[in-house]
């Protein structure tokens, strides 16, 4: 057995801070190797947000390879966190609630736990409005005047009734395999694995075919008239990309947690994690860029473009089949880990069903239609607002298990309310502290990307942090804690 393994004390399980879903995994149980690894991250890449990622940064004025290039640094750079996070999962078996104890306290850590969980929920609302979507398509194609329903929203609301009706049903299935139990979605995952990389690569020749080859869709130049146009997109772009698996960076632990060996964790997701991600959004590249050859116009969202095939057939098919595989990253992706960090707010009343109804509910109220209708909101409101969150989350974690505690946790007191992490009755305040100062700089832009706020409102140069709201928040918050606990443990070794 590694020497980097850890067995799990004794007692734990009769603490308030534990339930079975937040319990450490025990050395025998821990099962997943190389190959887990590289699967689970080419099942979550292959994704229809994945392509839509690729395909927005066409839509926003870049060429093939410039969109290539900014996901594959985007996902070098957040591979660097997902490793690190991920090394006290695999050395413990603790998932991401627990984790965030060592660092923010025993009761701290719902914070970080819960602000990971919305941006989940976020998640969860945006794939069932995918999948939805696509069930309205496809009833679309043989029943028309779904299309022609009365309205019974406002416009505010931003919703046609149509496509209201199969959101909810879609997101009523996904409440149901919640019911049912992880164990339901097993085959769901298994048909998601062969179909969907058979069905993008199906769309991939479709389009070399009709966009005359695949040269003329590459030769596409990019939008932007000088390199200033470029380099603005460029960064925030690139946070956008940093911000994408923002959320699978901090509570990798989850995951990892059932890992054979820091190999196996380490290499698993290196060798999958850029890979997957390039090729997938290549194939939405060179997608999105044949659409102008062929319709005369950029069509960024892949339910649209499956809409305008001529046959009812194929665009059922592959309707049904895009919900399919939707459900099935839903529930791996967005379920599991927001449930378990619900759970980690009252471990003896939440468990997994019902955190997977939590989140379920929030998805609907953040209204997900709004998120994706355009590829602006999809990238500048959404992925790089939350990374403003999570960055400086990452950060702190980092810093803790790495430089303050040198990779040496104390698993039992993770479980204890009076043990090493109980802190200020529960709370971290200075891992609360450099959290709150990390994220108060990308605040001004966030306001005036939402358009609260106008253009003259705050200096230039401080709404333009927001283009970089990841690394200013990781960077930022990691050197704050670093420096706040440091000083901090010289002054009570002074004491004593």
């Amino acid at each position: 057995m590694s020497k980097h393994l850890v067995e799990i004390p004794e007692g734990i399980e009769n603490s308030s801070l534990y339930n079975e879903d937040l319990a450490p995994i025990s050395i025998a149980n821990r099962s997943w190797g190389i190959w887990n690894y590289s699967a689970l991250w080419i099942s979550m890449s292959l994704c229809i947000p994945t392509y839509m990622l690729a395909s927005s940064l066409i839509e926003e004025g870049m060429n093939w390879w410039q969109a290539i290039l900014t996901i594959l640094l985007g996902n070098l750079v957040v591979l660097i966190p997902m490793v690190l996070n991920g090394h006290a999962g695999a050395k413990y078996g603790i998932p991401f609630p627990v984790f965030a104890r060592a660092s923010f306290g025993v009761l701290g850590a719902n914070i970080p736990a819960i602000l990971r969980a919305i941006v989940a929920c976020g998640w969860f609302g945006i794939q069932t409005w995918i999948g939805g979507f696509s069930i309205y398509l496809m009833l679309k194609v043989w029943i028309p005047s779904i299309a022609t329903l009365p309205q019974i929203f406002p416009t505010w609301f931003g919703l046609e009734t149509g496509p209201a009706i199969t959101f909810v049903l879609f997101w009523l299935l996904n409440m149901l395999v919640v019911f049912l139990g992880i164990e339901s979605i097993k085959k769901l995952l298994t048909f998601k694995a062969f179909f969907l990389p058979l069905a993008a690569l199906a769309l991939l020749f479709w389009a070399i075919s009709a966009g005359n080859g695949l040269g003329p869709i590459l030769a596409q130049p990019s939008k932007f008239q000088t390199s200033a146009e470029f380099w603005n997109y460029f960064f925030p772009a690139l946070t956008g990309m940093v911000g994408f698996w923002a959320t699978l960076s901090l509570n990798i632990p989850d995951f990892t947690r059932y890992a054979k060996s820091q190999k196996a964790q380490v290499l698993g997701q290196v060798f999958a994690l850029p890979l997957s991600m390039t090729i997938f959004s290549f194939i939405g590249v060179v997608v999105t860029s044949a659409t102008f050859i062929i319709y005369g116009e950029t069509i960024w969202d892949p339910l649209v473009l499956a809409g305008k095939f001529e046959s009812k057939i194929l665009i059922s098919i592959a309707m049904i089949s895009i919900a399919i595989s939707t459900l099935a990253t839903n529930i791996a992706a967005n379920i599991v880990s927001p449930a378990n960090d619900f759970a980690n707010l009252a471990p003896k009343k939440i468990n997994f069903k019902v955190g997977g109804y939590i989140t379920g509910i929030i998805g609907l109220l953040i209204f997900p239609w709004k998120l994706i209708s355009d590829p602006t909101g999809y990238i500048y409101t959404w992925l790089v607002a939350y990374s403003a969150l999570l960055g400086p989350i990452g950060g702190i974690l980092i810093v803790d298990y790495f430089f303050i505690r040198k990779k040496n946790l104390n698993v039992k007191d993770l479980y204890e309310l009076k043990g090493e992490y109980t802190y200020f009755k529960g709370f971290n305040m200075l891992a609360i502290i450099a959290l709150v100062i990390a994220i108060v700089p990308n605040i001004p832009g966030f306001l005036f990307q939402i358009k609260a706020v106008g253009v003259n409102y705050f200096p230039i140069w401080l709404t333009d942090l927001y283009d970089f709201a990841w690394f200013i928040g990781f960077l930022l918050a990691g050197m704050i804690y670093y420096f706040m606990m440091n000083a901090f443990t010289k002054k009570l070794k002074t004491k004593i």
